[in-house]
């Protein structure tokens, strides 16, 4: 019960459908379990009832909101309603991220960059314009985003290593600017997580078999094998509970060493 009375919003809270399980999905359950009443958000209704219908059955306590983060207004709805449900809002988890489309900086289209920095960097920054005036009246909050190694690590694709190195800096400002409220801010690195995102999404994109892609990215991993969506899910439930709650503008990478590789 390391959430308990706690109230947490989880944008990106449904899922791609696959074998595995989420980022967004595992962090909505885990931080149920955990004590949290949960508004699942996500742009589908269906699959963000489908995390809350799952949390309930477990006898938690889960509403699930449909929004597109990429809309000030479905920004604002979200904040509301969460108020409006629970009182507060004690924990604003991001978990979205979207690559489909991007390249290198000659083939890489304007269409393609904005509709990546609108999902992946105005998405967050409108959630947290909307959710911090809350934390701020309460004096209290934390906000976990998911950005990704990519922002440090070497990668081809300029719209998602640009737009999750931003959402490192932008967690930066969020922490400095929100310390005085009581309000925490940090950052996860995923490396390579068995997602459905991940690997039904790649495997479908590029034609590659799923037990090819799954051997390869696991041979990429120094710890030997890829990670869950359960690992991010644990980290992220320590950024947001009280045991850290001397811990703020942190960027921490899960990844199995991935990271360590680099140069």
């Amino acid at each position: 019960m390391r959430l308990s009375g706690k109230v947490a919003i989880i944008v990106g809270g449904g899922q791609t459908p696959g074998e595995t399980i989420g980022n967004g999905r595992a962090t909505a359950l885990l931080f149920a379990r955990e004590g949290a009443k949960v508004l699942v958000v996500d742009r589908l209704l269906a699959s963000a009832e489908e995390t809350a219908e799952l949390i309930r059955n477990e006898g938690g306590d889960a509403r699930a909101f449909e929004a597109d983060i990429t809309r000030e207004e479905d920004c604002e709805a979200l904040a509301r309603a969460c108020v409006e449900a629970w009182g507060r809002i004690d924990v604003l988890h991001n978990n979205v991220g979207i690559g489909a489309g991007d390249g290198g900086p000659t083939d890489f289209t304007s269409e393609n960059w904005d509709r990546i920095f609108n999902v992946n960097l105005k998405g967050p920054f409108l959630t947290c314009k909307y959710v911090l005036p809350v934390m701020r009246e309460q004096r209290s909050g934390a906000i976990v985003s998911i950005s990704s190694v990519a922002a440090e690590a070497n990668f081809r694709g300029v719209g998602y290593k640009t737009t999750k190195a931003g959402l490192n800096a932008m967690n930066e400002i969020i922490a400095m600017s929100g310390a005085k409220y009581g309000i925490r801010a940090n950052v996860i690195m995923p490396g390579l997580i068995n997602t459905p995102m991940a690997i039904e999404g790649i495997a479908s994109a590029t034609g590659t078999p799923k037990d090819e892609l799954i051997a390869v990215r696991d041979k990429a991993v120094p710890l030997g094998k890829m990670g869950t969506a359960w690992d991010v899910a644990h980290a992220a439930l320590f950024l947001a509970s009280d045991e850290a709650k001397f811990i703020t503008g942190v960027v921490l990478p899960v990844d199995g060493g991935q990271l360590l590789k680099v140069g």
